[in-house]
């Protein structure tokens, strides 16, 4: 098997431009890395508002040192790349994240995968993603360096390297499978996104749903040289089982390294005891509806097809809406008007003769006795955050995000741009 993977956990309190590219150049020394050929740098960019998601996303001060430290370390050609969540033009992010303005700075290419010419490649190791619509960027890259931030995760648990690998999809291909099957697809993804070089922004991490997280200090940076390495590190930190979180059982299942601690050479200046200590205590909400204070009621239904509870689908998606509202508005939940969300297929009763209930996704039944005053149906598989948005927040006096003029006006502008990078992308020159 050859030598054990490496992750280094290094102590740092602050995003310091300068103390972050020393840290990471001793970091790839450390590890024996050299950047060679195209380099690719894959930070989390999933969402970003300046007024009120500013933890969701690598940090860019981060971004611009890790770009001088692959130059200190003889890059040439870097590029940085990224497809943002929730089908929302990532050239949005990019500008509310400030990494535009970053990439910039340092002369550096930054791409919308999603934007981008793509190469369609046989995924021979996936269960269900079994073909990808790869960007340029990213099939030419000769190196990769991945720059996670690291959360808690309303379905996988934790967010670290593996489940960054979400958002080298485009947006056409990024809900494929997003049901009771994601923790396997966002495997299924690691032959394409395998990353050389893993540097995980745990200066700030974030709590709660995490494309519009709370932010808690932890003041650490992780470096490793295998994803599946770090992000056992990582879910012990955060205080999980790894051999708990679904989708880091399927990556040792399937060969991509161990779950235990000790088959990891862990170094550095903190311990992971240290670490974890820090976040002791650190509630993570809206990771179970069901602890939630509001006088909503979930109902979590399952996939009629497969009979697993559909965590990564239409659950996911009222928990990322609602998740979003409340840092927008907090407080919200807990002065929602009662009533009921029914999320697939729901074996059981459900009981609201004189309240709204919202059936959420297109297989969402109620098996069991059933009563509303008033029955909103919103389809979809699974259903879009945007739409929950749009047509059922209101039902329970929950003021939408998507009507704040400042995001209209964004979205729209960032929409009209997005189109136009679109066409001609299709242009048979460009």
């Amino acid at each position: 098997m050859g030598s054990k993977p490496r992750v280094i956990l290094k102590a740092c309190g602050s995003y310091d431009r300068e103390a972050l590219k020393i840290l990471i150049s001793q970091g790839m020394a450390e590890l024996g890395l050299k950047p060679v050929g195209k380099v690719l740098m894959k930070p989390n960019v999933v969402t970003a508002n300046k007024g009120y998601i500013h933890h969701s996303y690598t940090e860019p001060t981060m971004v611009e040192a890790m770009v001088q430290a692959l130059r200190g370390a003889g890059a040439e050609a870097i590029t940085i790349g990224e497809s943002g969540g929730i089908g929302i033009p990532t050239r949005l992010f990019f500008a509310e994240s400030g990494m535009q303005k970053a990439a910039d700075r340092v002369g550096v290419p930054l791409v919308d995968f999603s934007e981008e010419k793509t190469c369609k490649k046989k995924l021979e190791k996936a269960k269900w993603h079994t073909s990808m619509e790869v960007a340029h960027s990213l099939d030419r890259a000769d190196f990769k360096v991945w720059m996670p931030k690291l959360k808690y995760h309303i379905v996988t648990d934790i967010t670290c390297a593996i489940k960054l690998n979400v958002g080298i999809l485009t947006h056409k291909e990024r809900f494929l499978y997003h049901d009771d099957r994601l923790h396997e697809k966002i495997v299924d993804l690691l032959e394409v996104g395998l990353p050389n070089f893993v540097v995980v922004d745990a200066i700030t991490i974030g709590r709660g749903f995490e494309s519009s997280p709370w932010p808690v200090p932890l003041g650490a940076v992780m470096m490793a040289d295998n994803p599946l390495a770090v992000d056992v590190v990582a879910a012990h930190i955060l205080g999980y089982d790894p051999h708990k979180v679904k989708h880091l059982k399927e990556a040792e299942s399937r060969g991509y390294g161990s779950l235990e601690l000790t088959d990891i050479d862990i170094s550095g200046d903190i311990t992971l005891e240290v670490l974890r200590e820090r976040l002791k205590g650190v509630d993570s909400p809206f990771q179970d509806l069901q602890k939630l204070e509001t006088p909503l009621r979930f109902y979590e239904g399952k996939n009629p097809k497969s009979g697993g509870i559909c965590d990564g689908g239409c659950i996911c998606s009222v928990k990322g809406c609602l998740g979003t509202a409340e840092k927008k508005c907090e407080g919200s939940m807990a002065k929602a008007l009662p009533g009921g969300i029914v999320m697939g297929f729901y074996e059981g009763d459900v009981i609201h003769p004189d309240e709204t209930v919202v059936l959420v996704g297109r297989c969402a039944q109620v098996t069991g006795r059933f009563e509303a005053r008033k029955v909103v149906r919103i389809g979809g598989c699974p259903a879009r955050v945007k739409d929950l948005m749009l047509f059922m927040l209101h039902r329970f006096r929950i003021k939408s995000p998507a009507f704040d003029l400042r995001n209209m006006g964004l979205l729209i502008w960032y929409s009209l741009v997005h189109e136009i990078m679109l066409l001609k992308k299709r242009l048979p020159w460009a």
